[in-house]
């Protein structure tokens, strides 16, 4: 029986990495079926200035499974981010991007096998934000100077950060869990309680009550500034790694610098009975129709939502394929050849045309 499958292509390169995932995933004899929907800057306007349409909201919830190509966001002003949107809107709490080195990536380090597990609904990225100089922003400075919580400066712009223990003890079990099934040693919950002890210091408390019903992985704890100096410096002693909202952002793409950078950097969304697969990296929209594009962190993404799917036997035949592919260094795009402009690499879709031969031989 079919897996049906919510795909959606996204904008700037993502709908080429899809178009190359899709086929990748196709040619590992699972069957798809594909159902195709819409979000990000080029649907807008057929979706009265929404680029996340109710439609695809429905499509993910009802498919339980979605392989989302990276969408763009606008920076400073715009509308708010749709990968943003999703999380919040799906409850989509945890983010799992696995780094893992790959022979033949070029990289100052190797044996990296780190998973970060972020949490995507709360802190600074949940989008609470005022605007500087609106009503709201000057009544919500008005309250806080009642309170003994005086601005720096009047003309500033405000976002909240909240954490929850709802939050907190949900992504904790979650990255528990997944240590347990995947066979991982230890979980680190990454953290500024030093300093935020009312949000950070609740996150730290709540994961160690966590830790406590879960002594048969190992648990520890960093300061998010340690933390980064840590893994540049001795990436073996880590495992998993539980990140707020920002953090876990900003940590993961150092993460994938160990391994290479993000075209090699997968990812996925999990909520309640949902799932969405994506890459790290964003939309490239310069690139945009050039067929230029790495497609290895999109298709590394499908490989975890073919374990996702139960089929695992196709995910470790996908990822092996992706492995011997990298190692071999012959079909693949330009940021993996020895220099950028080696006149030997490839295009997205001939990656995809590579790995399919691999995948049938």
């Amino acid at each position: 029986m079919a897996h049906r499958v919510t795909l959606i292509p996204g904008d700037g390169i993502g709908p080429e990495l899809t178009e190359a995932t899709r086929r990748v995933l196709e040619a590992t004899g699972v069957e798809f079926d594909w159902d195709v929907q819409e979000a990000g800057a080029d649907v807008m306007e057929a979706h009265g200035g929404n680029p996340l349409p109710e439609e695809t909201l429905e499509s993910v919830r009802r498919n339980g499974v979605a392989l989302k190509g990276p969408i763009t966001t606008p920076i400073g002003e715009g509308f708010r981010s749709v990968n943003v949107g999703m999380r919040v809107l799906l409850d989509l709490y945890a983010q799992v991007r696995p780094c893992k080195t790959y022979p033949g990536v070029r990289t100052r380090y190797s044996d990296v096998d780190l998973v970060i597990v972020r949490e995507t609904t709360e802190d600074i990225y949940a989008g609470i934000e005022f605007e500087e100089g609106t009503p709201e922003a000057r009544e919500l400075a008005g309250w806080l100077a009642a309170h003994g919580q005086r601005l720096p400066q009047p003309d500033s712009g405000l976002s909240l950060k909240p954490i929850s223990i709802t939050g907190s003890r949900r992504v904790f079990e979650f990255a528990f869990d997944y240590a347990r099934r995947l066979g991982r040693r230890k979980v680190t919950c990454v953290h500024k309680a030093n300093i935020m002890k009312f949000t950070d210091g609740l996150w730290l408390r709540t994961a160690r009550e966590v830790a406590a019903e879960n002594t048969d992985v190992e648990f520890d704890d960093r300061i998010a500034d340690n933390m980064c100096m840590q893994l540049v410096q001795h990436p073996e002693d880590y495992d998993v790694l539980v990140l707020p909202n920002l953090y876990g952002d900003i940590i993961s793409d150092l993460a994938a610098g160990l391994i290479g950078g993000l075209g090699v950097a997968p990812g996925a969304n999990y909520g309640e009975g949902v799932a969405v697969f994506e890459p790290t990296h964003g939309s490239a929209p310069k690139y945009a129709g050039q067929n230029r594009a790495n497609p290895i962190a999109q298709m590394l993404s499908g490989v975890m939502m073919l374990h996702h799917i139960g089929e695992g036997d196709a995910a470790d035949r996908l990822e092996g394929a992706i492995a011997e592919l990298i190692r071999e260094g012959r079909s693949v795009t330009y940021d993996m050849k020895p220099t950028r402009n080696d006149p030997t690499a490839v295009g997205t879709s001939d990656v995809a045309d590579a790995l399919i031969a691999k995948l049938r031989s």
